[in-house]
């Protein structure tokens, strides 16, 4: 829930509550979000607002941090999850879990900026073999 009536006190003793549970402090059920083509519900907010809530969704807004750029890009598998490896088998989209995206436009935009084009080997060691010793 979200109100703070529930808590105790810090020394342990229990709070006297002084009103009713009030129809704002509710929690909504949570949405598990999967990954696939996308779906989405609205739901009610306050005033005469409604959210869009994502079922299903395979594209999101990702960030390259160390050359703060963001970039839409899809999102093609959900690798791993601490919470829970059921997770990961139903492919359930939460926060903190490990995904893998595609990464054309990250790469585009370092080309662009740098000239150099990521994940191609270079010449050199495309040619020449390895040597067994």
């Amino acid at each position: 829930s979200r109100d703070s009536r529930h808590k105790r006190r810090a020394t342990g003793g229990r709070m006297p509550v002084h009103k009713k549970k009030r129809n704002f402090e509710m929690g909504k059920q949570a949405t598990h979000t999967k990954l696939g083509a996308r779906k989405l519900i609205y739901i009610k907010g306050r005033g005469a607002n409604y959210k869009p809530r994502a079922l299903r969704i395979d594209v999101g807004n990702f960030t390259w941090a160390s050359q703060a750029i963001a970039k839409k890009t899809r999102v093609i598998d959900v690798v791993y999850n601490a919470t829970n490896r059921e997770l990961v088998k139903t492919k359930t989209l939460v926060k903190n879990s490990i995904i893998s995206i595609d990464a054309n436009p990250f790469k585009a935009y370092y080309l662009q900026h740098y000239g150099v084009e990521l994940g191609k080997k270079k010449e050199e060691e495309v040619q020449k073999p390895k040597q067994s010793k």
